[in-house]
């Protein structure tokens, strides 16, 4: 249900409401009404602006609260695909038949980290990254880093979940 009106409607109803209420004040302390208003039509102006008021808040309400729902299934929703995503990782570094470490470097490779950046979080040499990044391509059957990155981007865009 598409309500892209309502809340700029919801803020025009309490806005004016509201103007009512501090024009009448103002004009009422500034004593610039040129003639007073009937009581009657008082009355009905200010129990119209209150209800306007008070409809607005019950309205302002509704909106928050469909907000934060829609807010809470946007999130499981993405740790739904979260989930997904990592079990897919799984699922491919074990088709692969990658160990461990190798493990650890596709992720970190994966996530944008240099060969240097991987060797300093894992606590090894440049060269035994570099050395299990070639593995890691050998066994996805891939040339570098991009080509492995896109495999799971094509997994990612392709119809057939």
């Amino acid at each position: 249900m598409k309500t892209g009106w309502f809340l700029p409607v919801l803020v025009l109803v309490q806005g004016l409401c509201a103007m009512f209420f501090v024009s009448d004040i103002a004009l009422t302390v500034l004593g610039l009404r040129s003639r007073p208003i009937s009581w009657q039509t008082r009355e009905l102006l200010e129990i119209g602006a209150a209800l306007g008021l008070v409809l607005g808040v019950v309205l302002g309400w509704i909106a928050y609260r469909r907000s934060q729902q829609r807010v809470r299934a946007v999130e499981e929703s993405l740790r739904l695909m979260q989930s997904a995503f990592k079990d897919h990782l799984e699922e491919r570094f074990c088709a692969w038949g990658l160990t461990p470490a190798e493990r650890d470097v596709a992720l970190f490779s994966l996530k944008g980290l240099s060969l240097s950046e991987i060797a300093e979080l894992r606590q090894t040499s440049d060269g035994t990254v570099k050395a299990q990044s070639n593995a890691i391509y050998r066994k996805a059957g891939v040339s570098g880093r991009t080509q492995l990155l896109s495999l799971f981007i094509e997994d990612l865009m392709s119809d057939d979940g």
